[in-house]
């Protein structure tokens, strides 16, 4: 039989375009526009409404970078549209390829209240289902001029600061139509009709019949009188469009979407009005379908959307309620979960479900992570202890190297945890429900022949308006259609409760979900990362000493809402385009700022708490708030030190300029060129640098990735290297205040246009040598790596990551270890072979790299390498700009005890203060030999204002651990809770003994404690 498919397709595109599209709004009346620019940042509608408007014109440019203008649109129904249906058409300047990445608009009655937003694809605002006629319309419609900045160039558009004032758009239609349904409903007919054929192979019949049932449509259609003729052109596709799809088909649960980066492209304020935009064409399309079923996830977006829309809220509420608009996620925003705390990543969960539960009595149970760049091992455990059950996720079908096996399956963490996952083979989550996406998740589903459904997230997304009529059209169609997937829009719980129904055994998979992209997000914006770690410390501090004072200091009063208010902050800043350092100019120089205002307020809480325990008293008290013992200091307390208590580390000058360092515990050479040639362990007389080999080696990479710059950083960057050895001067100098006794080598470098001063430091009794960097770095598309090559034999590394470590071979066997050529650790990583093992430890990096080489005489050197700085120019020309301060160290014979440790050392400060008063701790961990394997992660008051004091603590080391914490209260009763701090039912009772409380974990095991007392 001859295949005529292609002409047809052909002729199709041409009439739907040219002639059936064009006549979907008929008659049609121009609006009136009156025009107002708001100055600066964007102001309330109530201000909006009160403003002189000017009178404009269709064609007149408008809206330069970032700037709003408010247009008044007023015109009246002409009398001869009674009984029509009747919609205004508003084109801001849209270019329809882009949704979401251009100007928005959000229309307002004339008393101010929402009505709906404006987008590339979703234009249309409703005035009448059927027009009395000669009714007055007057829409006001704020419009927000947000350039385009999707093409991957350098640009000073992405921060208001830098922005020129040219108008950027032009106001290219404002009117009043009338919408012929039945030609609507006939570009839906061909819509999926066309689609669907395009997808069939060449030998399906199915595929002749719906050419021949095309073929007889568009002959049906009158080219003059399209409207008219369009019921008989829809008979024609009746038949074919009524045909059951077969037994076997592939069945999607549609779900309404509209993913909204919190910040990427546009600052925080902005996604405070993409927010208002989406709900609002959410909203009034439930309004008209009760078919549609929204999603929505991060509980800021809707608590911004409770804040600054008030009425829009009330109005998601009454749908959530009726079940149409459905929360999911249960996060505080859809963060990263590579570089997120452990402590973090719980209250991520903490805040976000307690949002969706007392706002709307709503228990979430799906994790909705549909964006970020790779998972942490550490979350199948957190999903199930904040009271979760499923998690979903679409970001790794992105990976350039290995095609993940699963599309449905049981992620099984860190600690053995499982929860049941999903990977939507659609492969997106903005689907617009087209044939062609349709097909694609029917052949790529991973499951078939054990599975037989999967899920798909449809809408327009970041701000292009979520789910469409014509969205809903198309799944309409395809509910159960011959040669389509079965389309069911349906609620998630619906569909993970179906497949795990089915599906009960499904593949498992161990460890992290990592992504095989986007490396460079490890990196990039050092200054954000820094701040968010640096937070996050501070908070740990802060509740700590806050909880004691409160328990032991008559007055004194926990800080909640302050730290609940700092602690959304940090979370809202961990958004997976925020932390990662993927957005634009204005996000990250907001969010230093943020930052140092944030570090301001924790350590004004800090002192307060230490100075109301110490009273007052002109000794000198040094606070610990790591979670060890530290120079006679207890963990979580803080005591007297004398002056001198530990000698001096002594110095040697070396023949080569360079100087020797010792300790009695560590013997370290730094030489003439700065480097360390030398740290030898001396309880083991192990040197941990490798032969002929130098540590502290900072390299200078090209960085110029195949695309998305901030976010990638590709393998071929390692072809070209430059070693930093050149030395403008090396000198030994005084240690800081606090630091007595301490050796420090002080060397500064120059390369290109930057600029580094480094100090060396050993201080006593320390078993690590530290590298406090302070860079001045005007570098351009290259990436900066300290590099220390070390002599073990270590087949695998042991990362940090949220409560526990990650082990992952060095070895390069298969694509899937090859792949993982940058990897992202937390506060320390570890190299061993049995018996001895080294680690790295630092203050706010995140990317590294691990390679093994075999030398001449046989041993192996292990190289560890911290990624310290990026340059790329997209989307922040200026990324990480100026001046620095990173600090690692080198902990030569670590044990993973050790890594621990001086992971947390390095980030926790001490702190001194006058006082007259040393603080015992609150809690201590007490473990058998003293192994040191139990972490205490918070010591906090319970969020519910009770003044139970809530603990958690995990294992650190992969091992079973047994111990006891002894709580300095009088102890009534203890429980075991969930991140909520919800008593878990099925958890065996604790003993508690004089004090302290029996515990035993399995290896990673998280465990909260809300300990009620007396007093």
């Amino acid at each position: 039989m001859h295949d005529d498919r292609d002409l047809v397709e052909q002729r199709l595109r041409r009439v739907l375009d040219e002639r059936i599209r064009p006549a979907v709004y008929g008659a049609a009346v121009p609006l009136t526009p009156e025009r107002w620019d708001a100055p600066g940042e964007p102001v309330p509608v109530a201000e909006a409404l009160a403003a002189p408007y000017r009178p404009a014109e269709v064609g007149e440019r408008w809206g330069p970078a970032w700037g709003t203008s408010w247009f008044r649109l007023t015109g009246r129904v002409p009398a001869e549209w009674a009984g029509l249906r009747v919609e205004a058409r508003v084109d801001l300047g849209f270019d329809r390829r882009l949704a979401g990445f251009q100007c928005e608009g959000l229309v307002h009655r004339p008393d101010g209240t929402v009505v709906k937003g404006l987008h590339p694809q979703n234009d249309w605002v409703p005035v009448a289902r059927a027009a009395r006629g000669g009714e007055e319309v007057a829409f006001l419609v704020e419009a927000a001029a947000n350039p385009t900045l999707a093409e991957p160039r350098p640009t000073v558009l992405g921060d208001r600061l830098t922005a020129p004032e040219e108008p950027l758009y032009r106001l290219v239609r404002a009117e009043l139509a009338v919408f012929e349904a039945e030609v609507w409903e006939l570009v839906a007919d061909l819509e999926v009709v066309g689609s669907l054929l395009a997808e069939l192979s060449t030998d399906d019949a199915r595929r002749f019949e719906l050419v021949r049932a095309v073929e007889a449509a568009l002959d049906a259609v009158d080219l003059a009188d399209v409207a008219g003729s369009a019921p008989a052109a829809r008979a024609q596709l009746a038949g074919v469009l009524s045909a059951p799809a077969h037994a076997s088909a592939h069945r999607l649960s549609a779900v309404g979407h509209a993913h909204i980066d919190s910040a990427w492209l546009w600052p925080l304020r902005e996604t405070v009005r993409k927010v208002a935009r989406t709900t609002a064409n959410v909203v009034a399309l439930l309004e008209e379908s009760d078919e549609l079923v929204f999603a929505m996830s991060q509980a800021q977006q809707l608590d911004w959307l409770k804040e600054h829309r008030p009425e829009l809220f009330e109005r998601v509420r009454r749908r959530i309620a009726e079940g149409g608009f459905v929360p999911v996620g249960g996060m505080w925003v859809e963060s990263d979960t590579n570089m997120v705390g452990g402590e973090a990543m719980a209250r991520q969960f903490v805040y976000g479900k307690r949002f969706f539960l007392e706002e709307f009595g709503i228990e979430t149970e799906e994790v909705w992570l549909p964006d970020s760049f790779g998972y942490t091992a550490a979350l199948p455990q957190l999903v199930k202890l904040s009271g979760s059950r499923w998690f979903l996720t679409q970001k790794i079908s992105w990976s350039r190297t290995n095609a993940f096996p699963h599309h449905t399956f049981w992620w099984e963490g860190i600690d053995g945890t499982r929860v049941f996952t999903h990977f939507p083979p659609i492969d997106t989550y903005n689907s617009d429900l087209s044939g062609r996406e349709l097909a694609h998740a029917a052949r790529n589903y991973r499951e078939k022949g054990r599975g037989t459904r999967s899920l798909v997230p449809f809408g327009f997304g970041d701000g292009g308006g979520g789910p469409t009529r014509e969205m809903l059209a198309r799944a309409r169609r395809t509910r159960d259609l011959e040669g389509s997937p079965r389309v069911a829009i349906e609620r998630p719980a619906e569909f993970f409760a179906k497949a795990h129904e089915e599906y009960p055994h499904a593949p498992v998979w161990v460890g992290e979900l990592y992504l095989e992209l986007h490396r460079g997000t490890y990196t990039s914006q050092a200054k954000t990362k820094q701040g968010n770690r640096h937070s996050e410390s501070l908070l740990r501090e802060a509740e700590l000493w806050a909880a004691t004072a409160a328990l032991r200091v008559p007055g004194y009063a926990y800080p909640y809402a302050e730290l609940e208010r700092i602690w959304k902050t940090v979370l809202l800043h961990q958004f997976h385009d925020i932390l990662p350092g993927s957005s634009i100019a204005w996000v990250h120089r907001e969010a230093r700022e943020t930052y140092a205002r944030l570090r301001a307020e924790l350590l004004g809480l800090v002192d307060a708490a230490q100075r109301a325990l110490t009273g007052p008293g002109q000794d000198t008290v040094v606070f610990n708030a790591a979670p060890h013992e530290r120079d006679g200091v207890p963990a979580g307390g803080a005591a007297r030190r004398p002056a001198g208590a530990r000698p001096p580390v002594a110095v040697t000058e070396r023949a080569d300029g360079g100087y020797l360092l010792d300790n009695g515990l560590l013997r370290v050479a730094v030489d003439g060129r700065g480097l360390l040639v030398s740290a030898v362990d001396l309880a083991s007389g192990r040197e941990a640098v490798a032969p002929g080999l130098a540590g502290n080696l900072l390299q200078l990479h090209p960085d110029f990735p195949n695309a998305w710059d901030a976010w990638d950083l590709d393998e071929f960057y390692r072809n070209r290297v430059r070693d930093l050895v050149a030395v403008e001067s090396l000198e030994l100098v005084e240690p800081d205040a606090g630091d007595e006794g301490a050796a420090t080598v002080r060397v500064t470098r120059a390369f290109g246009a930057s600029r580094v001063v480094q100090l060396v430091v050993l201080r006593p009794g320390a078993r690590v040598v530290e590298f406090d960097t302070h860079l001045d770095w005007r570098e351009s598309e290259q990436v900066l790596k300290a590099a220390f090559p070390l002599d073990v034999k270590a087949d695998e590394s042991a990362a940090e990551t949220q409560f526990g470590h990650v082990n992952r071979p060095t070895h390069t066997n298969t694509s899937w270890e090859a792949a993982k050529f940058e990897i992202c650790a937390h506060r320390w990583l570890r190299v061993a072979e049995p018996g001895y093992g080294v680690a790295v430890v630092n203050d706010s990096t995140y990317g590294h790299d691990v390679t093994r080489d075999v030398r001449p005489d046989g041993g192996q050197t292990t190289t560890v390498r911290l990624s310290l700085l990026r340059a790329p120019r997209y989307p922040d020309p200026e990324t990480d700009q100026g001046e620095h301060r990173l600090r690692f160290g080198l902990v030569p014979g670590a044990e993973l005890a050790d890594a621990v440790r001086e992971g947390h050392r390095i980030n926790l400060p001490e702190r001194a203060v006058p006082g007259g008063a040393e603080v015992a701790p609150l809690v201590e961990v007490v473990e058998p030999g003293g192994e040191g394997s139990l972490v205490v992660s918070a010591v906090k008051l319970a969020d519910d204002g009770g003044g139970d004091l809530v603990v958690r603590l995990y294992e650190s080391g992969g091992r079973r651990a047994t111990g006891r914490l002894r709580v300095d209260l009088p102890l009534v009763g203890v429980a075991v809770t969930d991140l909520l701090e919800r008593p878990l039912a099925d958890e065996p009772a604790l003993e508690v003994t004089e004090g302290s409380v029996a515990v035993s974990l399995r290896p990673f095991q998280i465990l909260t404690l809300r300990l009620s007392h007396r007093g």
